[in-house]
This record gives C-alpha cells, sequence and structure tokens, in this order.
C-alpha cells in the first residue's frame, strides 16, 4: 500500500514552459476544444491539425508540453493556480465576447430603427394626402414629407 504513495517528482525538463506559457496553451486547447465539438467539420475541411496548430502557436512541441504539464502538475498547488489562471482567463474571453455581442445588437437594432423609418417614409411618399396627415398626427412621417 505503501508503494502507491511513492511517486517521484519528475525531474525539471530543460525546455520548460513557464508558467504564463502554459496558462495560454491550456486556454488555447480549450478554446479549441470548444471549437471543435461546435465546427469540427469546418476545422478538417480547413486542414487544421488542432493540437499542432497550438503547439505552432506557443512555440511548444507536444513532448515539451507533457513533460512541462508532468512537471507542474506534481505541485498540486501550483497547478491549481496555473488552472485558475485558466479559468479566469476563459472568463475574461467569455466576457469580452458578450461585450462584443451586446455591441453588435445595439448596432442593430439602431440599423434596424433606420431601415424601418426609411420604409415608412417611402411608404408616406405613396400615400394620398389623407394617409400623410394621418401618419404625420402620429408623428411616423416628418412635417416636411406632407408640406
Amino acid at each position: 500500500m505503501s508503494s502507491c504513495f511513492n511517486v517521484e517528482k519528475p525531474e525539471k525538463p530543460k525546455n520548460l514552459i513557464t508558467e504564463d506559457n502554459m496558462v495560454n496553451i491550456l486556454v488555447d486547447m480549450a478554446i479549441m476544444s470548444s471549437a471543435k465539438g461546435v465546427n469540427k467539420s469546418k476545422i478538417e475541411k480547413n486542414g487544421i491539425v488542432p493540437d499542432q496548430y497550438i503547439y505552432d502557436k506557443n512555440n511548444t512541441d507536444s513532448l515539451t508540453f507533457a513533460e512541462s504539464n508532468a512537471y507542474y502538475a506534481y505541485d498540486i498547488k501550483k497547478y491549481d493556480i496555473i488552472y485558475n489562471r485558466v479559468k479566469d482567463s476563459l472568463t475574461a474571453i467569455r466576457e469580452g465576447y458578450k461585450e462584443i455581442l451586446e455591441k453588435e445588437k445595439a448596432e442593430k437594432k439602431i440599423k434596424d430603427s433606420i431601415k424601418n423609418a426609411k420604409a415608412k417614409i417611402e411608404k408616406g411618399k405613396n400615400l394620398n394626402n389623407k394617409q400623410l396627415k394621418s401618419l404625420n398626427a402620429t408623428k411616423l412621417i416628418p412635417k416636411k414629407i406632407t408640406d
């Protein structure tokens, strides 16, 4: 039973990936994993090999990552700190995208209201005077069009 607890600490790899770079790689892996779940066929169609793409992007390779990951994983507290940074980074990215989405929705709402106003104006040009006065009374058509 005591042999189960006799895990030796891995040697520090010669090319140990820094904690900051480990966070970046793990964030990229989480994002890629989500992307594969949503658009796997699109990723494959574009010839992207997810893991290789991440290693290339972060100037590393699978062996260096595996050795560094094993080294950091041995120290649970350090690994927990790394994963909390990953979680914080993913949360920040998600919040950034939420802000972008909200801005896009607001812009679309403005564009749609402009489009609707133009359509009402165009509609107003094709109405007779009685219809125009009725729309003008409801403030849908600017007064200068009815003059």
